[in-house]
Formats: structure tokens, sequence, C-alpha cells
């Protein structure tokens, strides 16, 4: 049994990843970049903890989260340029997604201005 099979009780949150390309073009032929969700799909939220925030030198208006999804070919397309929507925040994704198994799973680290606005 895999890793995310074993933590599916885990998978309790809701998130949306947003997706920046291109979509119709201006007046002068240039490409408008376009939102694009993908989700909402379970997952599992982690913040990290203080000790690993100090460690990694953040400033404290930071949040570092880690989200766990269940692997799917849409949500592996998912790069270190996309967004994270969760509970009325925008989260950047700092790298690309970390695989767990063997295509069970994918792993986002994540980060959002404590005094930033809320995405609506």
């Amino acid at each position: 049994m895999g890793a995310v099979a074993m933590m599916a009780g885990k998978l309790d949150r809701r998130i949306t990843f947003v997706v920046k390309a291109p979509g119709t073009t201006d007046g002068f032929g240039d490409a408008q970049m376009k939102d694009y969700p993908i989700g909402p799909v379970w997952a599992a939220v982690t913040p990290v903890s203080d000790g690993e925030r100090m460690r990694a030198a953040q400033a404290e208006a930071v949040i570092t989260h880690r989200f766990q999804v269940r692997y799917s070919a849409r949500v592996a397309r998912v790069g270190a340029t996309a967004q994270i929507l969760y509970e009325g925040r925008t989260f950047e994704i700092v790298a690309p997604p970390k695989e767990i198994g063997r295509r069970e799973g994918l792993e986002f680290s994540a980060t959002a201005r404590a005094d930033g606005p809320a995405h609506a």
C-alpha cells in the first residue's frame, strides 16, 4: 500500500491550482496571460513548523505550507509558477512538485504573505 493510499483520510482539504497560460491576443498580437483553475482537488495541508521556518531564514511575514495531493496527469503538469488557492488565501508555489511514491502523490511547497490580501 502506497504512501498516499495510507494517508487517504488525511486528504481532507480542498485546494485549487491556478496556472497561467496564454489566452487571447491583444490589439498588437501579443498573447495575454490568463488564469486557468485546476480543481478543486483533495489535499493534505501541513503548515511548516516554526523551527523549519527559522532554519530556512524565512521572514516572519511568510507562512510556508506543504500541500500533498493524489497524482493525476493534470496536476503533474502544475509547475512552480502556478498558485494554490486555499481557505481564501493565495499561495505561491516555490519549487517543482515532488513525486511521492511511484505516481501515487505529489507534494507542493508554497508560501503566502501573512499580511497579504486574500484571493477573491
